[in-house]
């Protein structure tokens, strides 16, 4: 909200203001300067992160401790329901005066519109984030409008115990992890603990997660983004055949399963993997403290080199409407501390900091995915960035073939099909895409 102020009574006005001139006559011209700097300033702060008000609340206090004149309040709202509520709150100008930013076009299309201020003359975020980290807010015009805040890490969760039981050593490449399945499945056991019937899962836990292995990370992505390979290409091809070779080993009625049910017999060691993230990782501290379980990287298919998807997934941006910019700013600058990063690692397990300095976790959990990250090269999630400014957007394109392959109503190759075809619709790159020679049988 934009206002700090609490309403009074006509008669309570009349008696504050009474006091307070009696109380200048007393103290002389100086008092009038000395109650305004006193006086606190209530910014919100708005978020999806609903489950993060305990421990935000802790890091918001360490910044007031310091900073006694402005107080933060953190009001979240359900993630499926935030894009839609801020956009609306902006619009009727009574959004929060800050507010997390989702990456790219989400929040890009705010900053055009005009609702998120711009940050070109702030300092403190061009002096502690390289410039590849400021990019996800950043609009069309090079202007940032956010700052980094969290990023998190994709990978595969494994039950420590039962591996060992098995005799399984942690894959180091796809052949590998599909037979440690097999052997799995044939004493047994549930292999991996994901589903399909929360279909965002599908996508962002799974295909996302395995995808840059496939593609050949950044650069493959890039290429794709430029029309130097086709969405439907030998590559987009094979990950959508991974995918499916994963659906074997995958929970008995898996299409039903939502993504707490996943979550829950991975918890419950009937499941032993599970393809995640890094924002799991409190989930399962609290929910399972006595599980012994680690996490590995996807492993890429043979002969090709291990990528890993590690997501610049919110930032924090100011209300181009509020009043109170000047103590947004304040906030806006402690967000860019280092110590700052240091503090959210340490007080939200799996949520990373972007500032140039990375420095080692004491969660073990956290350090295992934040190594995953530092031993190999990363790459955004796939969609994120340009895929999803048109429609059919690439984000829902993706995320609904990859349901279909994995519920078997849609072979790889016709995945791959209807993403290229949605696509050619709006985005000029997917339109004049270049063949390679091994898809020359795609047009057959």
């Amino acid at each position: 909200m934009t206002s700090s102020k609490q309403s009074l009574s006509p008669r309570g006005r009349f008696v504050c203001g009474w006091l307070a001139a009696a109380l200048l006559l007393l103290l002389g011209p100086g008092a009038a300067l000395a109650l305004d700097r006193y006086q606190q300033v209530v910014l919100t702060l708005g978020s999806w992160r609903t489950d993060d008000i305990v421990p935000m609340r802790t890091f918001l206090d360490r910044f007031e401790q310091t900073h006694p004149r402005v107080r933060i309040v953190f009001d979240p709202t359900s993630a499926p329901d935030y894009d839609a509520v801020l956009t609306a709150q902006l619009r009727a100008g009574t959004g929060p005066d800050l507010v997390y930013l989702r990456s790219f076009e989400v929040s890009r299309d705010l900053y055009e519109r005009g609702y998120l201020a711009s940050l070109a003359g702030f300092d403190p975020v061009k002096a502690r984030f390289q410039s590849s980290s400021l990019d996800p807010w950043r609009g069309r015009d090079g202007v940032v409008y956010g700052v980094p805040f969290i990023a998190t890490a994709h990978g595969v969760y494994y039950n420590e115990d039962l591996f060992r039981r098995l005799g399984l050593a942690v894959p180091t490449s796809w052949e590998g992890l599909i037979a440690s399945c097999r052997l799995i499945l044939a004493e047994g056991r549930v292999p991996l603990a994901n589903a399909s019937g929360e279909s965002w899962t599908v996508l962002e836990c799974l295909l996302l997660n395995i995808l840059p292995n496939f593609i050949g990370g950044r650069g493959g992505r890039l290429e794709y983004l430029s029309g130097a390979r086709c969405f439907d290409d030998a590559d987009m091809i094979a990950a959508f055949a991974a995918l499916e070779e994963l659906r074997p080993f995958l929970p008995e009625h898996q299409e039903m399963l939502r993504y707490q049910d996943s979550l829950q017999l991975f918890a419950q060691g009937r499941a032993l993997m599970w393809f995640g993230g890094s924002w799991d990782i409190g989930y399962l501290e609290t929910q399972a403290p006595a599980l012994r379980w680690s996490v590995f990287a996807p492993p890429p298919p043979d002969g090709k080199p291990a990528q890993l998807t590690f997501h610049p997934d919110a930032g924090v941006g100011l209300n181009a409407a509020s009043t109170h910019r000047e103590a947004a700013e304040e906030f806006l600058a402690w967000l860019c501390e280092p110590e700052t990063g240091a503090l959210l690692a340490e007080l939200m397990p799996g949520f990373y900091s972007m500032h140039n300095e990375h420095r080692a976790l004491s969660n073990r959990h956290a350090q295992a995915f934040l190594a995953l990250t530092l031993d190999r090269p990363t790459d955004i999630r796939f969609v994120w960035d340009q895929l999803r400014a048109g429609r059919p957007d690439g984000y829902t394109l993706m995320r609904d073939a990859a349901v279909a392959v994995m519920q078997g109503r849609m072979s790889p190759r016709e995945a791959a099909a209807t993403i290229q075809a949605g696509l050619a619709q709006w985005f000029e790159p997917a339109r004049a895409c270049a063949r390679k020679p091994g898809d020359a049988e795609l047009d057959q």
